[in-house]
């Protein structure tokens, strides 16, 4: 059975894309998406500590192996590791370097996720039509991003040096949620 904490958080998270949706919340980069999302997060969990970029060497996790070392915003009792997302909002292009370190944000929340936390998200914003339009799909990691191809296995980097790789235990379909004009979302919960 899902815990409580867990059903505040996903429902704070839903009011927060309501928020942005009807204007009332202005997000313009990933830094204010981080700020305006940890903050509605932080108005609707009592008791729940809230914290941002977040070294995973606090939480004593086990693993030494993560792709990356910090925690967009984390959500914990003392005790207990409730949850933690990470974030993106990529404006500047770069569309399948962007799409690749979607991919690593999915990875790490899963390494994270089997170290002791109790869920874990990775909550993308897009409004740019080149991250989620189906048109001109060649490369492969377009794909997951635009025509719902299921994200799993092995993913290469698609540009530069295609030394670097992943390995996604769980399987996502990417689905893109409207908010207003061309701003679009999807949240990837990690199994």
């Amino acid at each position: 059975m899902e815990n409580n904490d867990q059903n505040i958080i996903r429902k704070a998270i839903h009011l927060f894309i309501e928020k942005v949706s009807q204007n009332e919340i202005d997000i313009y980069n990933e830094f204010s998406l981080q700020h305006e999302l940890g903050i509605v997060i932080r108005n609707h969990t009592n008791g729940l500590k809230v914290q941002f970029e977040r070294n995973i060497s606090y939480f004593n996790l086990e693993n030494n192996n993560f792709v990356k070392k910090e925690i967009d915003i984390s959500i914990f009792h003392e005790n207990e590791l409730v949850c933690c997302i990470e974030l993106k909002y990529p404006k500047n292009g770069q569309y399948p370097e962007q799409m690749f370190s979607f991919c690593k944000d999915i990875k790490f929340m899963e390494q994270v996720k089997r170290a002791g936390f109790k869920k874990t998200f990775v909550i993308i914003f897009a409004d740019d039509e080149c991250f989620y339009n189906p048109k001109n799909s060649s490369k492969i990691i377009y794909g997951y991003f635009r025509n719902r191809l299921r994200l799993t296995g092995k993913v290469t980097k698609p540009t530069g040096s295609k030394k670097e790789e992943l390995f996604i235990k769980g399987s996502y379909t990417i689905v893109w949620n409207d908010i207003k004009d061309s701003l679009k979302y999807t949240i990837v919960e990690i199994q």
